[in-house]
C-alpha cells in the first residue's frame, strides 16, 4: 500500500497528535468523513444546471 507501513502510520498518527490534540481528533474525523461523503454524492449527481434566465422562470403559488 504505497510503501506504507505500520511505522509510518503511527508517526504519522503522533504527529497528528501533536498538532491538533486529541480533543480535536473527534472533530477532524467527523469533517473528513463528511467531506468524503458530499465528494462521492457530488460525483454520482448527473450535471444538472438550469441555465434559463430569472425573468423566463415561471415561480410556482
Amino acid at each position: 500500500m504505497f510503501g506504507i507501513g505500520i511505522p509510518e502510520l503511527l508517526i504519522v498518527l503522533v504527529i497528528v497528535l501533536i498538532i491538533f490534540g486529541a480533543g480535536k481528533l473527534p472533530e477532524i474525523g467527523s469533517a473528513l468523513g463528511k467531506g468524503i461523503k458530499n465528494f462521492k454524492k457530488a460525483t454520482r449527481e448527473p450535471d444538472e444546471i438550469d441555465i434559463t434566465p430569472e425573468s423566463k422562470k415561471i415561480d410556482p403559488k
